[in-house]
């Protein structure tokens, strides 16, 4: 068998998502550390108008996927690439699929008795402006709505009062038909990634914006991150264990990262799970692996390891 090293790596990035822009940055720091690594054959490949079956002329014996959003993380990418037989990066089709879908992700956590706020789902199609006082009310007051599959924040907004949640649903139907209304957490926010079967040090984020939105994530110069995370022994092991429970109830494998918040008393709240997470060398998976004692091109190299 070919040496992992000697075979042919394709990177795929950029794509036709509304993510488009952090992609481009996280295939272009992938294969910069592949090459780094070691590896003796990396293409980078713009799945924007590509033909995938061009991997298999080029003679691709592995995909190392670096697409975020619609396209490169909801499970059709994964397919694809399973009828062309090419082995590729972190989770399958349904994994991918499922963590993509935010519903489909809390009703899963909250099936198996995982920590998540109260949340309702909205339909465009049968959505009236008139239940925004009553959803409001049912979740206390102040909500965070979502669309259910976008990434990086996308859509995303507060609302307080019916008035400001008809806005933020009218806004977040441009990106999505069905929406996430949950209960909004007074509390910090924390990261954990997962590496094959590990979770690796949490991180703690803090921005003085709102929430930690697309500006705050990939913008700013006073969004603050702390890893290690300040957190006690005992907190930090079961935060760990619950990112690893909720990567396993999802079916998702490889890499990845569970999004948490903790609310005012003290008890995790999951957000989300990601099955490609940005990858340039300043987000959060390098910077948790960094504190394991990875470098930036042995994260990389253990990702393609884990491939199949």
């Amino acid at each position: 068998m070919t040496s992992l090293f000697n075979q042919k790596l394709a990177v795929l990035y950029g794509g036709s998502s509304a993510e488009r822009e952090v992609s481009l940055a996280s295939g272009k720091a992938v294969a910069k550390g592949l090459e780094q690594a070691g590896f003796t054959d990396v293409a980078l490949v713009d799945t924007k108008g590509f033909d995938l079956h061009k991997l298999v002329e080029m003679g691709v014996d592995r995909v190392f996927i670096a697409l975020h959003g619609r396209g490169g993380e909801d499970g059709t990418l994964q397919g694809a690439l399973e009828y062309l037989g090419i082995p590729y990066t972190g989770s399958g089709v349904l994994g991918s699929a499922l963590a993509m879908d935010k519903i489909k992700t809390k009703q899963i956590i909250q099936s198996v008795g995982l920590p998540t706020a109260a949340f309702v789902i909205v339909d465009k199609a049968s959505y009236v402006t008139e239940q925004a006082e009553q959803i409001i009310a049912d979740l206390g007051g102040k909500v965070m709505v979502k669309p259910s599959c976008e990434g990086s924040s996308i859509g995303m907004a507060i609302a307080t009062n019916a008035q400001e949640l008809n806005k933020a649903l009218a806004h977040a139907f441009d990106f999505d038909d069905a929406i996430l209304v949950e209960a909004w957490i007074d509390g910090l926010e924390y990261t954990v990634a997962i590496l094959g079967e590990q979770a690796l040090p949490p991180i703690h984020m803090q921005t003085p914006n709102a929430f930690y939105d697309y500006q705050a994530k990939y913008q700013s110069t006073t969004t603050q991150y702390h890893c290690p995370a300040g957190l006690s022994e005992q907190d930090e092991a079961e935060i760990r264990l619950l990112a690893e429970k909720a990567f396993k109830a999802i079916g998702t494998k490889g890499w990845g990262r569970v999004d948490f918040m903790r609310n005012q008393q003290g008890q995790w709240q999951i957000l989300e799970i990601n099955t490609v997470p940005g990858m340039t060398e300043t987000s959060l998976v390098p910077k948790a692996a960094k504190v394991q004692g990875l470098s930036f091109s042995q994260l990389v190299t253990r990702i393609v390891e884990l491939s199949e």
